[in-house]
This record gives structure tokens, C-alpha cells and sequence, in this order.
């Protein structure tokens, strides 16, 4: 399935956030473990252009859709990276409706939007065919979030919600409780008043709307909040957990043997 196709169903979509490992196999891995979409970011992962171009074609390999977080707020990296194949990107730290319309323009083509053109590249998968049509396509399944992490977004959270060309809301939650002034306090009334205002606006404008989860408890109260994109922590964090958690078992268990 299509990250358009997913973004026009409020039922759940599970992924996680890739931030660390991009080898050949990783969509593969992800898709049997039962990703249904990858969040590949760019901002914070040090993954450049070429990585996430060979990044995509091993999502591809195994139906795993994408969703391509940008590195910055350069909106012509948006257009390049649906160039080499992205179909779905993210822009973060949107901190206002006008930055929200010049980027969700760059992500569709004339008239509709200010997308240079290029064809028979990664995006049509290198094939020839009349220039119209391909445009019209990649249109078509082209989608757009929005990332809310700051204040100058979140006050502008309900005109952002509603432009054309935007397929959705991201809520960056450590750097929207930083902009708040109350680092990493999730619990905090205000970052709950917060949240429930993002919610309401992609709800309202019937927008996907997506957070990462550090545990499946943060998950289904996402969930029940009215987040339907849920990236459960990330690649190096879950390879950690796990790690971690097998040899502490291994050495309680061994230690336990020894005084026994």
C-alpha cells in the first residue's frame, strides 16, 4: 500500500523511525516485523541524498512505503528528494502558514504548485512516457507533512491544517515541549492542551496525523487521542532495549546460578 493510500484511512499505521541503519536488507527486516510505513529521517540521522536514494530502492524492494523527514527547512530539498524517489516527505520545525504553502507548493507540479520538472529519473522509475501524464501522477500520490515543533507552528497549527497540498500533521513532541519552555514534561497541562489543538485541527481537515511512541502503552493513547501515523522509537533505541535487555537477563540469571 501507498503512503496516499494510507493517509486516507483513519485506521492505525505502525512503523518506526529510521535514524541509524540503512543497509540492503533493512526494509525487509522491517516489513517482517509488520512496519506498515518507515519514517526516514534526514534532520537528525546524518543520512545525505545518495544513502536515502539506495535507502528507497531497498524500501521499494520490499513494498515498505516511506516517509522522507527533511534535513532542514530548504524547500528545495523537498523537490529533490521526491526527484529520486521519495513519495511522501516532511519538512520540520514549520513555524508558520506561509512556510507551510511554499513548501507544500514545491512538492506538486504547475499549476497546482511550484515543483521543477524533470522526468524518466527516480520518481517514474526511469521510464519513458508523455510528460502530462507523469505529472498528473506523481501529483496524485505526492503526499506532504507538515511538522509541528514549535510555537510560531503551533499558533498557526489550524490555517497550516487547512492548505491545499497538505496531506498531514507531524508533532515533533521533544522540540514543541523545549519551544514551550518545558523540556521533555509531556505530562504537562499545557503540552496536553497542546497536542489536543494539533489533534483537532488534522481531525478537523481530516488530515493524518503522526508522532513517534517510545512504548506500545504511549502508542494506543496516541491512538485513542486521534493519531493515526505511529512511529514506535527508533532503530538504534529498539536494537538497544533489546540488547540490553537479553544480556541483563543472561547475567541475573548467571549470577543467580552462582549464588545458588
Amino acid at each position: 500500500m501507498t503512503i496516499k493510500a494510507l493517509t486516507g484511512t483513519r485506521a492505525p499505521k505502525f512503523g518506526t523511525f529510521l535514524v541509524e541503519f540503512a543497509t540492503p536488507g533493512i526494509g525487509h527486516i522491517l516489513k517482517a516485523a509488520g512496519c506498515d510505513f518507515v519514517l526516514a529521517d534526514m534532520e537528525h540521522s546524518g543520512f545525505g541524498i545518495d544513502t536515502v536514494k539506495t535507502l528507497l530502492r531497498a524500501l521499494e524492494a520490499a513494498a515498505l512505503p516511506a516517509i522522507v523527514g527533511m534535513p532542514g527547512k530548504n524547500p528545495d530539498d523537498l523537490a529533490r528528494c521526491l526527484d529520486i524517489g521519495a513519495e511522501a516527505v516532511m519538512s520540520p520545525m514549520v513555524d508558520g502558514v506561509d512556510e507551510a504553502r511554499i513548501a507544500a507548493a514545491r512538492t506538486r507540479y504547475p499549476p497546482r504548485g511550484t515543483r521543477a520538472v524533470s522526468v524518466q529519473v527516480g520518481h517514474d522509475r526511469y521510464a519513458p512516457g508523455p510528460v502530462l501524464d507523469k505529472l498528473r501522477a506523481a501529483d496524485a500520490r505526492t503526499v506532504y507533512f507538515a511538522k509541528i515543533e514549535t510555537v510560531a507552528g503551533l499558533d498557526a497549527v489550524e490555517e497550516i491544517a487547512a492548505l491545499d497540498g497538505l496531506d498531514g500533521l507531524w508533532i515533533g513532541h521533544y522540540d514543541l515541549s523545549v519551544s514551550m519552555g518545558i523540556p521533555g514534561a509531556f505530562d504537562d497541562p499545557r503540552f496536553a492542551q497542546a497536542t489536543a489543538r494539533i489533534v483537532e485541527a488534522a481531525l478537523t481537515n481530516r488530515r493524518a496525523l503522526g508522532r513517534i511512541a517510545a512504548t506500545p502503552a504511549e502508542g494506543l493513547a496516541l491512538i485513542e487521542q486521534g493519531f493515526d501515523f505511529i512511529a514506535y522509537s527508533g532503530d538504534a533505541w529498539l536494537l538497544q532495549a533489546a540488547l540490553a535487555d537479553g544480556i541483563a537477563r543472561m547475567r541475573q540469571a548467571r549470577i543467580a546460578q552462582d549464588r545458588g
